[in-house]
């Protein structure tokens, strides 16, 4: 039985949906069971059948969360599913038949899509979903399929008509063994500010992706023996350097949140790195020498969601990546992490942003903003003004992961002094993207690649040359000195 009242059946199925859209609730276990299923473990043992996969033991996800299931075999389903919501399961068996065992209680309904390789790729069947009386009263429904041959990467896509959330899934049986590894949700024990090879992190499993210690300290022990430029003349005592870039191409595709799924997310502008699509990884990303930013030693990869003006896109004329400190004493801040990856904001939020309110696009130049859009959520601004927005990230760090389940849960602001402590113990540069765009807007406004102006977002993932970076911390950073592009006082 539910007991979370958020879990009430409402008027209106779209307030169930929760803002945040990482997986949350207790840490789940994952054990392999006799048939070669793993199986995931919470408060209660879910029944280990052949060719069973529960819904809960993704390896990718996009709008899930996990809570403990009413239904017969007890443990974890997932839900708040709604439309352009998908599962990811890797390396699974598909036979002639699958069956998905779900509830709602949203009277419009919708479909589950099964798909091969991408929530874009070939369909093998659909699931019609109507209500069953109840987000915990489950029922079996049952497919046929033309089964691929081999192991699959099987992706769940939820279609509806609507914008509620429509379908709760306890778990498919595909008709053959398969294998998957469960997630795990983030504890609550607070990490060490450096790696330790005879402890483990108090974070890991599915999508915790750990630094490597001997890289860290090395790459530690190379900046701690950096002599600080000395500071000449009398420049402005204000800790930043930045990355002056240009948008090098869009693609449809998000090597944080959906790796090897090329087409999978919505159109991206990609600044830097100009190899990046979805299958890059910190390695890839170090061997290309090509990058629209300034300087060329950084060969990181940054996106955001592309910005359509009447039907066309507009591209960023070009985006300031600085990185800088908001911490009272910035002294202890240290560089980034080879391979280290967040994001900013959030692609499902899509709420009206009257003038106002946060997360504001605004103008800037000489007039400033003139109007608001009909629909009041973007500027108008003047001609001698144009769109900019300015993504801040957060500038404290666990110490021990390079990235996390919802990309954003392995960093934190500062405490209530101005201190990195706690959970997340550890300085780094405070990253923000200021972007122009050549537009000064109308009435008619503007949309998101994601949506609405609320859903607008930035990924980075880092890949500097360590030493070029290094230096910048060291000198600009440390030292409380504003640094121009090259690092110079």
């Amino acid at each position: 039985m539910r007991t979370d009242p958020l879990h009430v059946a409402p008027p209106n199925p779209r307030t169930r949906r929760r803002v945040t859209r990482a997986v949350l609730g207790s840490t789940v276990a994952v054990a392999l069971g006799a048939s070669g299923v793993y199986i995931a473990t919470a408060n209660a043992a879910e029944t280990v059948v052949p060719g069973r996969v529960q819904a809960e033991a993704f390896t990718a996800q996009s709008g899930a969360q996990t809570e403990n299931t009413g239904d017969q075999d007890g443990g974890k389903n997932v839900g708040w599913l709604a439309n352009g919501d998908w599962l990811s399961y890797d390396d699974v068996t598909i036979g002639g038949t699958v069956s998905a065992r779900i509830a709602s209680d949203n009277a419009a309904g919708g479909s589950i899509e099964l798909r091969v390789g991408s929530p874009t790729g070939t369909l093998l069947t659909s699931i019609d979903v109507a209500k069953t009386g109840g987000w915990q009263s489950y029922v079996t429904k049952t497919a046929t399929v033309k089964a691929p041959a081999g192991k699959q990467k099987l992706v769940a896509v939820m279609k509806s008509k609507q914008a509620g959330d429509f379908v709760n899934i306890n778990w498919f049986t595909l008709g053959a063994t398969a294998s998957t590894t469960a997630p795990t949700t983030p504890g609550t024990a607070a990490p060490t500010a450096a790696p330790s090879s005879s402890a483990p992190p108090a974070n890991s499993g599915a999508g915790w992706v750990e630094v490597d210690q001997a890289k860290w300290k090395a790459q530690v022990a190379e900046f701690n023996a950096m002599t600080p430029k000395a500071i000449t003349g009398n420049p402005v005592r204000v800790p930043e350097f930045n990355a002056a870039c240009t948008v090098s191409h869009a693609l449809a595709d998000d090597p944080i949140v959906l790796p090897g799924l090329p087409g999978g997310s919505h159109m991206h502008s990609f600044l830097g790195n100009d190899s990046t699509d979805a299958f890059s990884t910190a390695d890839t990303l170090l061997k290309n020498a090509g990058s629209s930013c300034k300087p060329l030693e950084d060969r990181s990869a940054y996106w955001i969601p592309s910005l359509i003006e009447d039907g066309k896109k507009i591209e960023p004329h070009g985006v300031t990546v600085y990185y800088g400190s908001r911490l009272p004493d910035p002294s202890k801040t240290m560089p980034f992490p080879q391979g280290f990856r967040m994001i900013v904001g959030d692609a499902k939020k899509q709420v009206a942003t009257p003038q106002g309110a946060p997360g504001q696009f605004w103008c800037a130049g000489a007039g400033g903003e003139t109007g608001r859009s009909a629909d009041g959520n973007w500027p108008v601004c003047a001609k001698t003004a144009e769109l900019t927005f300015q993504l801040t990230f957060p500038d404290c760090w666990d110490g021990v992961h390079l990235d996390s389940p919802d990309h954003k849960s392995h960093v934190g602001p500062a405490d209530g002094s101005g201190k990195c402590s706690g959970k997340f113990p550890v300085a780094i540069p405070s990253l923000s993207f200021v972007i122009g765009y050549p537009t000064s807007g109308t009435s008619a406004g503007f949309k998101l690649s994601s949506g609405n102006a609320s859903s607008m977002h930035g990924d980075a993932f880092f890949a500097w040359d360590n030493a070029a970076l290094g230096h910048r911390v060291k000198d600009c950073l440390v030292q409380s000195a504003k640094c121009d592009t090259f690092g110079n006082h």
